[in-house]
């Protein structure tokens, strides 16, 4: 006897599933308070930082639209929300010289941050494997340009949460 069919559309299960990820989110104080303050505090983080506030400066000239832009992408990311579209991909290899030292510090300063804005375990694990995760993909596809294919596995030595 065949499996019964679901007979829910697509965009409806699609609706449930972005509902349940945001919930479940929430659930561990991921709201979108708490991603607006993680994106103020990691960027004023990444401004004063000798490392990584240069390059940001040299590309950054409106603050506030790049905060708001990282709140859509962090909302995205954490909540499935689907309100981002752009290509971080093609705009970090277009920054010559970074390196994994770069997307270390970047996760150093990204881990301090979220520590200090949370002291729910639960959280800072899933929004600190998230960064991760990004850092790692970005580190990789810069190296895969730069290298071809040899540079496929360029973001193993990135710190953990």
């Amino acid at each position: 006897m065949p499996a019964p069919h679901n007979s829910s559309p697509p965009h409806e299960h699609a609706a449930s599933a972005r509902l349940a990820k945001r919930a479940a989110a929430e659930a561990i104080g991921i709201d979108e308070a708490f991603i607006s303050t993680m994106v103020e505090r990691f960027y004023a983080a990444i401004r004063a930082d000798d490392v990584l506030g240069p390059i940001f400066a040299e590309r950054i000239a409106d603050w506030p639209s790049h905060l708001a832009r990282m709140k859509q992408f962090w909302r995205s990311v954490l909540h499935n929300s689907g309100e981002f579209s752009g290509n971080p991909m093609v705009k970090h290899i277009a920054i010559p010289g970074l390196t994994e030292a770069h997307f270390s510090r970047w996760l150093e300063l990204f881990y301090a941050n979220l520590r200090q804005l949370s002291a729910h375990p639960p959280a800072v694990q899933l929004v600190g494997d998230r960064a991760r995760m990004i850092a790692d993909s970005l580190l990789t596809g810069i190296a895969i340009n730069r290298e071809g294919i040899g540079g496929a596995k360029e973001g193993r030595n990135l710190p953990h949460v």
